[in-house]
């Protein structure tokens, strides 16, 4: 197939959901112009050898009656690769009321459907259609796989420790995956930055459970490869370096927000403003001086950068 062709197939799968959802309630079109370039694509004249300037990205919002936790507001968000159908397109799918280890459960079984009966095929329906048949089916076996309560233990609770995750990528470029970075981070209250590219860096901090909560969001998106490369988990109410107790959360972070920071090709500073040295010093404080060499290798040898690690020899690097 061809671009024209695949996108004469992503307007007609958006035109069938506009008329069966067709409320901004039901379903929102995240990136407008998106939208209309590729109207404007697949009635224009434009060439079938390149792919449209932008990808659609929309919401399906659905209010879904369980018999045993009453309506669940359920939001199948979902992007489209230049390629689609002929390649799956990126969903994900939020539920109220599931737990995280539902919601990888759930993210995992759609795409095993998906990529069995859908490839070549427009299916975001069809996503929505499984989520509504099998919704239920995840909440019965949450139920009764529910353990036995267990006695208080001594461990600190996850909203009683700080974390700071070192993610990293094989590359991040995706629009829609940096975009669901930046809200997420910022939804669920954790500083740090990302760094797109390749490779892609994303560090986070804050609230223990929150960590968690972003990378069980973040890991089921598709990816070439992704991992922890390295974190710290710290549990307040002890003493910190200055003897004195640390008592908060906020007093253990080195980012005061969530930013998207992006080496500059010609300098020793990323676009968001933050200087290179203190991204540098966070990764060897850290303990991730393995992960900064091989970041800083793969930025020495890419036509896309030009900076080097001995150009920052900040004392603090040498501490």
């Amino acid at each position: 197939m061809s671009y024209l062709e695949w996108a004469e197939s992503q307007l007609a799968e958006i035109e069938l959901l506009t008329s069966m959802f067709p409320t901004r309630e039901e379903l929102e079109f995240t990136d407008q112009l998106a939208l209309a370039e590729l109207r404007e694509y697949v009635e224009g004249s434009a060439s079938a050898d390149t792919p449209p300037p932008s990808r659609p990205q929309f919401l399906i919002k659905q209010k879904l009656d369980t018999a045993s936790m009453g309506m669940m507001d359920v939001i199948v968000s979902s992007a489209y690769p230049s390629e689609y159908p002929s390649v799956l397109p990126e969903i994900t799918v939020r539920c109220t009321g599931l737990n995280r280890a539902q919601q990888t459960q759930l993210h995992a079984d759609l795409n095993a459907y998906l990529m069995e009966n859908c490839q070549g095929e427009v299916c975001v329906l069809s996503a929505v259609d499984w989520v509504k048949d099998n919704l239920q089916l995840f909440i019965n076996k949450s139920l009764s796989a529910a353990p036995a309560p267990k006695k208080e233990s001594s461990s600190p609770r996850p909203e009683d420790v700080f974390s700071r995750l070192w993610i990293y990528s094989h590359h991040i470029y995706n629009k829609t995956k940096r975009k669901n970075i930046l809200e997420w981070s910022k939804e669920l209250g954790l500083s740090g930055f990302s760094m797109p590219g390749k490779p892609g860096i994303v560090c986070v901090e804050g609230p223990q459970s929150a960590c968690e909560e972003f990378w069980s969001r973040v890991k089921v998106l598709t990816w070439k490869k992704i991992m922890i490369r390295h974190r710290e988990d710290i549990p307040l109410d002890r003493p910190g370096e200055d003897s004195k107790t640390v008592e908060s959360i906020d007093s253990l972070r080195k980012f005061t927000g969530f930013e998207e920071a992006m080496f500059d090709p010609h300098g020793n500073r990323v676009h968001s403003g933050q200087p290179v040295v203190q991204v540098s010093v966070l990764f060897f404080s850290s303990g991730c001086f393995g992960l900064w060499i091989y970041l800083q290798k793969a930025l020495t040898h890419s036509s896309q950068s030009s900076f080097h690690l001995d150009h920052y020899t900040h004392p603090d690097l040498l501490r």
